[in-house]
């Protein structure tokens, strides 16, 4: 059975994303699942915090065939097919394909294909294309034997991420206690719905065509993109915003998440503490977060050596215990045993 394929995705940035897979890809790894890590955000952010700007440098000027996910997919804009990943090995059970800034430019290829791949001719070059970074994760996956997949991308909805979600299995939204992450999550729903009805007349359309029986080996994703919860982001006590503004939207979060995302209704009020579809209130670890950065590392690997004494110590320990709750959570809901 191949590896599920997670995607954290907000069209609202600054929620915390990046390093929230980080550490999740990290706690997945010590408790001896391999994962594969796709950064498929132009930006890179989560390529920066596992390689440093040295290594990120080679990988982009060098621009050997399969060393980034621009790499993996760049030949199918010429008259090439999509390369063989090559996967960085950043610690055991954990691997990454590295994100590259010019993978914007192949947003232009994805949104050309999209309407010709409801077309009555040869469709597999549309469908190569559109499909090209499940075929990259399919691929990473396999050469490894990963238990998981998990995915980043950037908070908007163009072609990239929605090339990305066709590939998903399934999907989960970090949330910041405001009206933008809340507006996000307002538009979020509607078009991962949209996103995968459209998937689904073209893979009909697809099945439909006699042409494509020539290419009998030619797999396609199913474009489940299933949403399994959202995550929030803790308050962080600001003079200039009180408690008050910070609860006034996290409470609003259980029922626009609902109507938007399930398509359904809140029948009675419920806390966000207490919402089901809440895997977690991710805590703001302050003062650790910029020394788990300058150690390469996640919070809850910091030592006494790396400065983590007194209260920073207690911090690490209750990291790791959250860290470990929400890989409990999200793999009861994606079906991998522990």
């Amino acid at each position: 059975m191949s590896a599920p394929i997670l995607t954290f995705f907000n069209n609202k940035g600054g929620v915390g994303k990046t390093s929230l897979i980080y550490h999740l890809a990290w706690m997945y790894a010590s408790m001896r699942k391999r994962v594969v890590i796709v950064d498929v955000d132009p930006q890179a952010n989560l390529t920066a915090a596992f390689l440093d700007e040295d290594q990120i440098e080679a990988l982009w000027e060098k621009k050997n065939v399969g060393s980034t996910i621009y790499q993996c997919v760049k030949p199918l804009t010429g008259v090439g097919d999509i390369a063989e990943p090559i996967l960085q090995n950043i610690a055991t059970d954990l691997y990454l394909l590295p994100g590259d800034v010019n993978l914007s430019g192949y947003e232009d290829a994805l949104s050309a294909e999209w309407p010709s791949s409801m077309g009555d001719n040869n469709l597999y070059r549309p469908m190569r294309i559109l499909s090209s970074f499940w075929q990259v994760m399919q691929k990473s996956a396999e050469k490894v034997q990963a238990d998981i997949v998990l995915v980043d991308i950037g908070p908007n909805l163009g072609a990239i991420n929605r090339s990305v979600l066709i590939a998903t299995d399934y999907v989960v939204i970090p949330l910041g206690a405001d009206l933008f992450s809340l507006q996000g999550l307002k538009n979020l729903g509607p078009t991962l719905r949209s996103w995968k009805s459209l998937w689904k007349k073209r893979l009909d359309n697809w099945d439909g065509n006699v042409e494509n029986s020539a290419f009998p080996d030619f797999k396609l994703p199913q474009g489940k993109m299933q949403p399994i919860g959202y995550l929030c982001q803790q308050h962080s006590v600001r003079l200039d915003r009180p408690v008050k503004a910070y609860d006034k939207w996290v409470q609003r979060i259980p029922a626009v998440y609902r109507e938007s995302v399930l398509n359904t209704k809140l029948l009675e009020k419920i806390k966000q503490e207490d919402d089901p579809y809440c895997l977690a209130t991710i805590k703001h670890y302050r003062s650790l977060i910029p020394m788990a950065q300058e150690h390469r590392k996640p919070i809850f690997n910091l030592t006494s050596a790396d400065g983590a004494i007194g209260s920073h110590s207690a911090a690490v320990q209750d990291a790791k215990k959250d860290f470990r709750e929400l890989v409990k959570k999200i793999s009861e809901k994606i079906g991998i045993e522990l």
